[in-house]
């Protein structure tokens, strides 16, 4: 069986300006190539493409589990403290799970959901 090597995550965004802003100025990505309609972002191994889409419904009307990703990182606490110091909409604040993992999720512009999580043992 051939092994997946990463994952690129594409997303439907309204204004493709603010949330590709939103993923560089909040999140730390980088933005590695636009072309006509789509922005190309990275942070370490996560890659996004952003889809402008400015018809689609927001996530945000979507149920509480629709979220679109959990990144493993390797310090929750450290990225969860420059979310917050760069306003970024928490949606869970930090905390240590009981499945071993300190995790915190947050709230995009388009109401896309993000969950991160450090491994720390059960």
């Amino acid at each position: 069986m051939s092994a997946v090597t990463s994952a690129t995550f594409v997303l439907s965004v309204n204004d493709l300006d603010v949330s590709t802003r939103f993923y560089i100025e909040k999140l730390g990505f980088q933005e590695t190539l636009r072309v006509e309609g789509w922005s190309f972002l990275e942070r370490g191994a996560c890659q996004l493409r952003l889809g402008h889409c400015p018809d689609a419904q927001p996530m945000a009307r979507c149920p509480d589990h629709s979220w679109f990703a959990y990144l493993h990182v390797d310090d929750a606490a450290r990225l969860y403290a420059e979310c917050v110091a760069r306003g970024v909409a928490i949606w869970h604040p930090l905390a240590d799970k009981p499945w071993g993992v300190r995790e915190f999720a947050i709230v995009t512009p388009d109401g896309h959901r993000i969950v991160f999580g450090e491994e720390r043992g059960a």
